[in-house]
């Protein structure tokens, strides 16, 4: 059963202990940014979701430079 969670939601869980490991670091510091933290769990999650379904780069910076290059001709 374990195995079989890990396989499909593997970055998720990755995600959301990575989210919280530094949501904790930030408790530490100040406790009352809470929104932060939840902030931080939120983008934990969103990028392991985004590895789980292989929707390819979180940031995708090839088609950013293309967008870039073609508004500003400098660029190139």
């Amino acid at each position: 059963m374990w195995k079989q969670l890990w396989e499909s939601h593997g970055g998720r869980i990755i995600g959301i202990i990575a989210g919280c490991a530094l949501g904790i670091l930030y408790l530490i510091v100040g406790f009352w940014n809470m929104l932060f933290v939840a902030l931080l769990v939120f983008i934990g999650y969103t990028i392991g979701k985004h590895k789980d379904l292989n929707l390819g780069p979180v940031f995708p910076l090839q088609q950013v430079r293309i967008w870039l290059s073609e508004r500003w001709r400098w660029l190139k």
